[in-house]
């Protein structure tokens, strides 16, 4: 019985390629294929994979977020991250989400089978070159440690952070997370405070920086 696989990334030349290594192996079925963060919850919910490989640079909401989203909402399913990011910090927010795999995509044909099969043993998997990079980093990087996000801002915060750094309108936000634009703004300010920032330019630097937001084109 082949294992039913969800992949979530913002490329979609990605996910197909993806797609083609995972189902030539005949051990997957690829059940679906998402771009963006937001939809990664309602297809996991809709077509119930096993496994679902994600980005962390997606659009709406980022592969972090998303990942504590599904282990509290289906908290069964594995989680595997695809990326090219290799900053620790990055690795350890993944973990700490509830990732039990972290795979450059540069390393994911040689890496992405044997990575599963780890996972399915019930074991953590690091790429190759990031357990050299950082080997004697490791236990507090898996341990989910180093998050890329301070613990002070909520997690409909972080959500409102990266909408406001995509650009997106208060009233847009509102509507993408049923709530009011008034709710928006409060959320916003809150933001600031929290962070000792005091314009939008300042707020979409620090969610690139932080990792929120791609500049990527």
């Amino acid at each position: 019985m082949s294992l039913k696989v969800l992949l979530a990334d913002d490329h979609q030349i990605s996910n197909e390629g993806l797609r083609v290594l995972l189902e030539r192996s005949g051990k997957f079925e690829v059940v679906g294929m998402v771009n963006s963060g937001r939809e990664v919850e309602r297809m996991v919910r809709r077509l119930g994979p096993d496994l679902v490989i994600m980005d962390i640079a997606m659009p709406e909401l980022n592969g972090i977020e998303a990942a504590r989203k599904l282990r509290r909402l289906h908290p069964k399913v594995t989680i595997i991250a695809l990326t090219m990011h290799d900053d620790r910090r990055y690795v350890s927010a993944m973990m700490g989400a509830g990732v039990r795999a972290y795979i450059l995509k540069e390393n994911a044909v040689e890496e992405l089978e044997l990575a599963i099969k780890t996972v399915a043993a019930g074991e953590i998997y690091i790429s190759k070159a990031l357990r050299k990079k950082y080997q004697d980093q490791l236990p507090e990087i898996i341990s989910g440690s180093e998050q890329s996000l301070p613990d002070i801002l909520t997690g409909r915060e972080r959500e409102v952070l990266q909408l406001l750094a995509e650009g997106k309108k208060t009233t847009q936000i509102g509507e993408l997370l049923h709530v009011s634009a008034k709710t928006i703004e409060t959320h916003r300010s809150n933001i600031m405070k929290k962070l000792r920032l005091n314009t939008l330019a300042d707020l979409t630097r620090y969610a690139i920086r932080e990792g929120l937001v791609s500049v990527e084109g």
